[in-house]
């Protein structure tokens, strides 16, 4: 049996999440990882764009979604993407979207907040 997968990694966007009024004024930039599992019944041999997902408008999916609305939680905004994808390419089988929030409104020092939603058909 065959696993394949495609990945979008540290796909940069600004957008204004977040509770607080600050973080809708202001926004901010986010970075987001996807990875979608594509149904293991697929025949890649024919090697035809038709035969698999494509990234592009994986891309186009994930970007609109994260970009055209307003999100008070980094968990909503992964469910939404997550639950687009799914809806949108039907040779995706599950998908992890990862949302990483670099600047938090927290006295720390780190790298990013996250949050990682995974959906199944």
């Amino acid at each position: 049996m065959q696993s394949t997968k495609i990945e979008l990694k540290e796909l940069v966007f600004f957008a204004r999440h977040g509770v607080l009024a600050e973080e809708a004024a202001l926004g901010q930039r986010f970075r987001v990882d996807v990875v979608a599992s594509l149904d293991p019944s697929l025949d890649l041999t024919q090697d035809r764009p038709e035969s698999t997902v494509n990234y592009v408008e994986l891309f186009e999916t994930v970007q609109a979604i994260f970009t055209e609305q307003r999100f008070n939680l980094i968990e909503s905004a992964a469910d939404a993407m997550a639950g687009a994808i799914l809806e949108q390419f039907p040779k995706v089988q599950s998908v992890t979207v990862k949302v990483k929030k670099p600047s938090v409104p927290v006295d720390c020092i780190c790298d990013y907040f996250a949050a990682e939603v995974t959906r199944c058909r």
